[in-house]
C-alpha cells in the first residue's frame, strides 16, 4: 500500500524562476484536455440517448409543432446514431487519455528543466474536431436528401 501512496504524494520542488508557474500551467492544460474529452463523451452519450427520447415522445423532437403525429416520419427520424455517438465517445476517451499521458510526460520534463511543444495534441484536436464537424454536415445533408425524396414521392 505504501508503494501506491508513493506515486500519489509528490515531493516539494524549489520555486526558482518560473517553476511554479510552469507546473500550474501544466495542470491547467491537463484540465483543458479533461474538459474537452468529457465534452465529447457527453455529446456522444446525449446523441445515443436521442433515439430513446424520440421513442418515448415522438412529437417532442418533431421539427413541425403543428403535426402531433404519434410516430415520426422517416424524414423526421434521426436515423441510426450509434456510429456517430461511438465516434464521439471514442474521441473523448482519446482526449482524456492523451491529456493524462501528456501531463505526466510534461511533469517529468519540467522537473528536468526541459519542455516539449504540443504538436501532436494540436493535430489530434484539429483532426478530431474536423471529423466531428464533417460527420455532422454529412448527417444533415443525408437527412435533408431523405426528406426531399419522400416529399417528391408524396406529391406523385
Amino acid at each position: 500500500m505504501s508503494r501506491f501512496l508513493k506515486y500519489l504524494v509528490s515531493t516539494p520542488i524549489s520555486n526558482t524562476g518560473s517553476v511554479a508557474r510552469d507546473h500550474l500551467a501544466n495542470e491547467r492544460t491537463f484540465l483543458s484536455w479533461t474538459r474537452t474529452g468529457l465534452g465529447f463523451v457527453a455529446l456522444g452519450v446525449a446523441l445515443a440517448k436521442l433515439d430513446a427520447l424520440e421513442a418515448l415522445s415522438p412529437s417532442l423532437l418533431s421539427l413541425n409543432p403543428s403535426s402531433p403525429s404519434p410516430s415520426p416520419s422517416p424524414s423526421q427520424s434521426h436515423g441510426d446514431m450509434k456510429i456517430p455517438s461511438a465516434a464521439l465517445v471514442g474521441s473523448g476517451t482519446g482526449c482524456l487519455s492523451y491529456g493524462t499521458i501528456r501531463y505526466f510526460r510534461s511533469l517529468k520534463l519540467l522537473q528536468r528543466g526541459l519542455f516539449r511543444p504540443n504538436v501532436a495534441g494540436i493535430g489530434l484536436v484539429a483532426l478530431t474536431s474536423g471529423a466531428v464537424a464533417g460527420g455532422g454536415v454529412y448527417l444533415l445533408v443525408q437527412q435533408e436528401r431523405r426528406g426531399k425524396g419522400e416529399a417528391k414521392c408524396s406529391e406523385e
